[in-house]
C-alpha cells in the first residue's frame, strides 16, 4: 500500500560519498515527493570521517549544475560541515528535515560511530531538526533507484508518527538478494566489535605501511536483537539514535561520592 504525505517540507539532502554519488541523485528524485529538496554535499568522498569539522582553514563551496539547473552545492569539507553551512548560510528557507544518504555500504553496529553519513544526520539533530541517515549494505550490485523509492516511502511513514523535533534516525537496507528486503524491524544499534586487522606491507622503497580493514573471517553476530543481525536476515532496520553520550548509570553511581582535590 502506498502512502502520501504533505509535500510542503524543506528538505536538506547530504551524504558522505560526495555530491556526484549515485545514491544521492536517486534519493533526491524520490524525496521531491515529500517536499522541496536542497542539496549540500561534500565535494569529494568523506567516508569514515565521523563528526570531524573544518575550522583551521576556509570552506570552499561551489555551485554544481546539471545542464542549466542548479543541482546542489559542493562543500570542500566534511558531512558535518555541509549541514552546518546549510543551516547557517546556504538554505533559505532553512530545512525542517535532514536526510543523509544513500550511503554505499551499511552504517550499522559500531560503524555508526565512524560514519560520516550518520554524522551529517547528527549535525542536523544538533539544530533541532528531525534527521535521518540512509544506507545500503554492500556485497551485491546496488540498486539505488529501488532503494530510494523504498527509503522515501519509509521516511514518509516515519514522519507521520510525528517524531520529536531534533530526533535522530538511522535506516539501513540489506544487500540485494532474492526476496529481500523481507520486512522492516525497529532495532537497537549493535555493540559487538567487528574483527579488524592491519595488513602490513612494504612499498617499492622498502618502507613499511599498513592497510586497515575487516578480518575476512567474520562470525555471525551473537546480538540477535540488533541492526547488524536484522540486516543479515534481510530486514530493513530503523534505529532511533541519541547523540547524548552521558552514561547515566555511572552518573547515579558516582553522584554521592565526596570528591577531594589535591593541590600542590
Amino acid at each position: 500500500m502506498r502512502h502520501t504525505v504533505e509535500n510542503d517540507r524543506n528538505i536538506l539532502l547530504t551524504n558522505d560519498d560526495g555530491i556526484f554519488a549515485p545514491g544521492l541523485a536517486a534519493l533526491r528524485n524520490t524525496l521531491s515527493k515529500l517536499g522541496a529538496v536542497q542539496i549540500v554535499a561534500p565535494a569529494s568522498e568523506q567516508s569514515g570521517v565521523s563528526h570531524s569539522i573544518t575550522y583551521l582553514e576556509p570552506l570552499i563551496i561551489d555551485d554544481v549544475y546539471h545542464g542549466d539547473d542548479l543541482f546542489g552545492r559542493a562543500v570542500g569539507g566534511s558531512p558535518a560541515d555541509c549541514v552546518k553551512a546549510a543551516m547557517l548560510e546556504l538554505c533559505d528557507p532553512p530545512p525542517d528535515l535532514v536526510v543523509s544518504g544513500i550511503n554505499s555500504g551499511a552504517n550499522a553496529g559500531i560503524n555508526v560511530l565512524y560514519s560520516g553519513t550518520v554524522a551529517a544526520a547528527i549535525e542536523g539533530a544538533f539544530f533541532g531538526v528531525t534527521s535521518i541517515a540512509v544506507s545500503l549494505s554492500a556485497g551485491s550490485r546496488p540498486d539505488y533507484e529501488q532503494t530510494a523509492v523504498m527509503a522515501a516511502d519509509l521516511i514518509g511513514q516515519l514522519l507521520r508518527q510525528n517524531p520529536s523535533p531534533g530526533s535522530l534516525w538511522n535506516i539501513n537496507f540489506p544487500k540485494r538478494h532474492d526476496g529481500w528486503p523481507v520486512g522492516v524491524k525497529v532495532v537497537p544499534m549493535g555493540l559487538e566489535r567487528y574483527r579488524e586487522m592491519l595488513e602490513k606491507r612494504i612499498d617499492p622503497r622498502g618502507r613499511t605501511y599498513y592497510w586497515s580493514g575487516l578480518h575476512p573471517d567474520q562470525v555471525p553476530p551473537t546480538e540477535l536483537n540488533s541492526d547488524v543481525a536484522a540486516l543479515a536476515e534481510g530486514f530493513v532496520t530503523i534505529t532511533p539514535l541519541n547523540f547524548n553520550l552521558t552514561c547515566h548509570d555511572e552518573m547515579r553511581r558516582l553522584g554521592d561520592v565526596d570528591w577531594t582535590l589535591l593541590r600542590g
